[in-house]
């Protein structure tokens, strides 16, 4: 395996769709994706995955059951696994991503937002 060093915001620079998650790196069972978030999303969960949001640039809101978290630029929270959230970013927020490999982006909700084959960058 080669070690190569990898520049988030050229990796940003490469896509613009939103919630279209990109891997890009793997590391004991967890891929580390990047995302760009604007509009809404879907409230979901994930049966058997954490999953961990850091925001880079934006600001992203989580809606939960009780309250919603409001992340800025440097945040990141995990959602453990079995937890109701929907994210959603009034303006568009770049996303570090560290999920398990078997994470479904709509958990488990099939719809249109689905990604199942995503893209490696």
């Amino acid at each position: 395996m080669e070690i190569k060093k990898v520049n988030l915001e050229e990796k940003l620079n490469l896509f613009s769709a939103h919630w279209s998650p990109k891997i890009i790196g793997e590391l004991n069972g967890q891929f580390v994706k990047i995302a760009k978030f604007k509009g809404e999303f879907i409230m979901h969960s994930h049966e058997k995955e954490d999953e961990l949001f850091y925001v880079l640039h934006g600001e992203l809101f989580i809606e939960l059951k009780d309250s919603t978290l409001h992340l800025k630029a440097g945040e990141f929270v995990i959602i453990p696994k079995g937890t109701m959230h929907k994210p959603y970013a009034p303006e568009e927020a770049s996303v570090l991503l560290f999920e398990p490999v078997s994470t479904l982006n709509t958990g488990e909700v099939k719809n249109d937002l689905t990604r199942s084959d995503l893209d490696r960058l």
